[in-house]
């Protein structure tokens, strides 16, 4: 996989599955703790949906948009979502303002996605829009050279 839309794309596909089967494990262990689970405010629901459509968003942009469009766009959604997840990932539990659900999977899942968005963040910067020189496909060469007559 030498092209760059291609691998953001799936850098993307991946955060969104990890973001996704995170939010499974937090539900399980909220439905399984037997508590009364108070309703999220519609504000939150919202920033919550808005958030998860940025890495689907992203799996598309990245193979659609230019090159220059896309980087940035890579850069700005990538550092956006590694900001996001690391506040709300690490600053309460550190600041005493109680603690994630299933904390210990969700701390993982969540160091996860730090991490490949960082990397996305990353690969999105260094990505410098030259094509290679020799191209990075396999030639299929005949190594036989049959002549123009056929074989005898």
């Amino acid at each position: 996989m030498h092209d760059m839309k291609e691998r953001l794309s799936l850098l993307w596909i991946f955060v969104l599955l990890t973001y996704l089967y995170a939010d499974v494990i937090a539900l399980f262990d909220i439905v399984g703790s037997g508590h009364h689970f108070q309703a999220l405010p519609q504000w939150a629901l919202m920033g919550s949906a808005v958030l998860m459509e940025i890495p689907i968003a992203m799996i598309l942009a990245c193979r659609l948009l230019p090159f220059r469009a896309n980087r940035l766009a890579n850069i700005i959604a990538g550092s956006l979502l590694t900001l996001v997840n690391g506040f709300v990932t690490f600053v309460p539990p550190l600041l005493g303002w109680g603690r994630p659900p299933a904390f210990s999977e969700y701390l993982f899942f969540a160091t996860i996605e730090t991490v490949c968005t960082s990397v996305i963040v990353w690969q999105a910067w260094t990505w410098s829009g030259v094509k290679p020189a020799v191209g990075s496909e396999r030639a299929v060469v005949n190594p036989v050279l049959v002549p123009k007559g056929g074989v005898s």
